[in-house]
C-alpha cells in the first residue's frame, strides 16, 4: 500500500507554525522575484541547499528582515504600486476567490482583511527537511516528490486493513510535532493516491478501496501529469473523465510509451515504485524585473547571477560542460544561446563564455524583462575528456574558485565580487 503526504497551504502552514496569530484568518504568502542579489552594497546573501533534489531547489537568501511595505511596495514618483503574486493562499483566504500566482493587488481587493506575508523560504525548507526526516523515521521507504509533498510504500510494514488507522496516527503525529496540517491519500497505486489526497483536503485522510469506481468520474485535470497540452488532445476524443481514459486502452497504447505509462498510472497498473531522491542534473537561476533598456547594466546581472550559479556548482562538487543563456525582452522577444566546453568548470571560465553569449544574442536599446542562467551535462555523470591545451590553466583557475568558495561559505556569497559585476 502507497500513501501520499500533503503538507495543507505548505507556505501559509509554516507561517501559521511560528506566528500564531495568523491562524484562522484569510492570510497569504505572496513573493516577488528576489532582486536582492543585484544590490551593489552587501548583503551577506548565503545559499540553503541541505533540502536539495531533483523536486526542490536551492534557496539564495539573506539575514535582512522582511515586511510587506519593504518587500511588496513601490514608491514611484509619490504613487504607492503593491507588486507582487499569492504563492500560497490559507482555506480562509480561498473561500474570497484568492488563487496561486494572482497578483496580490487583485487579491486584496477580493478578501481586503487579507493578510499577506512576505515568503521565508529558509523557514519552508527547513520544514521540509525535518517533516521528510520525521516521516522516514516512521516509514521505511519514502520518496520526496516535492518541498511539501511525500510518498511512502507501508507494504510489509502495515498491514492493508490498517492503513488508515496508521496514516491518520501519523496525521496527528506531526501536527503535534510540527503544528502543521498535513492531508494523506492511501492506495495500492502510487498515483492513485497522489490523487486521493485530493479528496482527503483539507487535513483529511481519504483511501481508495475501488480504483475503477473511483476514477470514474474525475476529471481528467485532475490527475498529476496531465497538463493543458494534453487535456485539449484528449478532449479531441472525446475524454474527459478518468473512466474515459480506461474505456480507450488501445488508443493510449497508439501512443507508445507516454500514452501506455499514463494509461497504467490512470488505472493503477502501473506498479511503480518508490524511487530515491534523485541527483540534480542542472543548475540553473532566474529573476523577472522592471524593463531595463541599459546593456551594461543587463551584462552585470548576468554576471552576478553567474556567481550564484558558480557558487552553486562548487557547493555540489561537480563540473558542468554545458552553458546555457535566456534574454526576456519587452513585447514577447527571446533570445538564447548554449554552449557546450569540455573544460574544468571554474567562476572565471563561465563568466568568460557567458560574456561572449551575451554579446552575441544580446539587443541593445531593448528591455531586457528577464534573464535565465543554466549549467548542465555534468563531466562526473557523463566522462567527457578534458581539453589538454586548456587543462593546466584551468587547473588553476579552479583551484582559485575554491578558494573563493571558502571565503563565500564563511562570509556570505557577496563578500568577493568580480569587476564586471560592480
Amino acid at each position: 500500500m502507497f500513501i501520499h503526504i500533503d503538507i495543507d497551504s505548505f507556505f501559509a502552514s509554516a507561517e501559521r507554525s511560528v506566528d500564531p496569530s495568523l491562524k484562522h484568518i484569510p492570510m497569504a504568502v505572496g513573493s516577488r522575484s528576489n532582486l536582492e542579489i543585484f544590490n551593489k552594497k552587501r548583503t551577506n546573501i548565503r545559499l540553503m541547499n541541505e533540502n536539495s533534489g531533483a523536486f526542490v531547489t536551492p534557496v539564495f537568501y539573506s539575514d535582512k528582515k522582511k515586511s510587506f511595505e519593504s518587500v511588496f511596495i513601490d514608491d514611484i514618483e509619490g504613487v504607492r504600486k503593491i507588486r507582487g503574486i499569492i504563492t500560497t493562499a490559507s482555506y480562509e483566504a480561498r473561500k474570497f476567490g484568492v488563487k496561486t500566482a494572482m497578483p496580490i493587488a487583485h487579491a486584496l481587493q477580493l478578501c481586503p482583511q487579507m493578510v499577506v506575508v512576505p515568503s521565508h523560504y529558509t523557514l519552508y525548507h527547513m520544514l521540509s527537511c525535518q517533516i521528510h526526516a520525521f516521516v522516514t523515521a516512521h516509514i521505511p521507504k519514502v520518496e520526496q516528490y516535492s518541498i511539501d509533498e511525500f510518498f511512502g510504500d507501508v507494504s510489509g510494514w502495515v498491514k492493508d486493513e490498517e492503513v488508515y488507522s496508521f496514516a491518520k496516527d501519523l496525521q496527528s503525529k506531526i501536527l503535534e510535532q510540527f503544528d502543521i496540517p498535513v492531508s494523506i491519500g492511501i492506495s495500492k497505486a502510487k498515483w492513485i493516491a497522489k490523487l486521493a489526497t485530493e479528496s482527503a483536503k483539507p487535513y483529511g485522510v481519504f483511501e481508495v478501496r475501488d480504483i475503477d469506481d473511483y476514477i470514474e468520474n474525475i476529471p481528467i485535470k485532475e490527475f498529476p501529469g496531465i497538463g493543458k497540452g494534453f487535456q485539449e488532445r484528449l478532449g479531441k476524443y472525446y475524454i474527459s473523465t478518468l473512466g474515459d481514459v480506461k474505456r480507450q486502452k488501445s488508443l493510449f497504447y497508439s501512443w507508445k510509451k507516454p500514452g501506455i505509462q499514463l494509461y497504467h498510472r490512470v488505472t493503477g497498473t502501473d506498479n511503480e515504485s518508490i524511487e530515491s531522491r534523485g541527483e540534480r542534473k542542472s543548475i540553473g537561476i532566474s529573476r523577472t524585473f522592471d524593463s531595463i533598456n541599459d546593456a551594461d547594466e543587463v551584462k552585470r546581472r548576468v554576471m552576478i547571477m553567474a556567481r550564484h550559479i558558480a557558487y552553486m556548482v562548487m557547493a555540489i562538487e561537480v563540473n558542468p560542460t554545458s552553458y546555457y543563456l535566456k534574454i526576456n525582452y519587452e513585447y514577447g522577444v527571446k533570445v538564447k544561446k548554449s554552449e557546450t566546453v569540455n573544460r574544468i568548470f571554474s567562476e572565471s571560465l563561465f563568466k568568460k563564455i557567458l560574456y561572449g553569449m551575451y554579446e552575441e544574442i544580446s539587443h541593445p536599446g531593448r528591455g531586457a524583462i528577464k534573464l535565465s542562467l543554466n549549467v548542465s551535462n555534468f563531466s562526473n555523470q557523463h566522462k567527457k575528456t578534458f581539453s589538454l591545451l586548456d587543462i593546466e590553466h584551468d587547473m588553476n583557475e579552479q583551484k582559485l574558485s575554491i578558494e573563493i568558495q571558502k571565503l563565500r561559505e564563511r562570509f556570505g556569497l557577496d563578500i568577493i565580487k568580480t569587476a564586471d559585476e560592480l
